[in-house]
């Protein structure tokens, strides 16, 4: 089983979203513990890597690296 690579800021559809009712949230820190920030209303969630592994759905957008 493969982990997947996910980079700091960014964004990535969740399983369920959040209840302002947008799914699209920025990875604005990682290491033991991710934390989520919602891209609606700003809300921010912090999280195992684990748990985040498992509720994550896909990368909508890749952050830049070249930055």
């Amino acid at each position: 089983m493969s982990d997947k690579v996910y980079n700091l800021y960014d964004v990535v559809e969740m399983k369920k979203p959040h209840p302002c009712g947008v799914n699209e949230w920025k990875i604005i820190r990682m290491g033991m513990d991710i934390r989520i920030k919602c891209e609606g209303c700003g809300h921010s969630v912090m999280m195992p890597r684990r748990e985040f592994t498992r509720k994550v759905r896909k990368v909508l957008k890749y952050a830049d690296v070249s930055e």
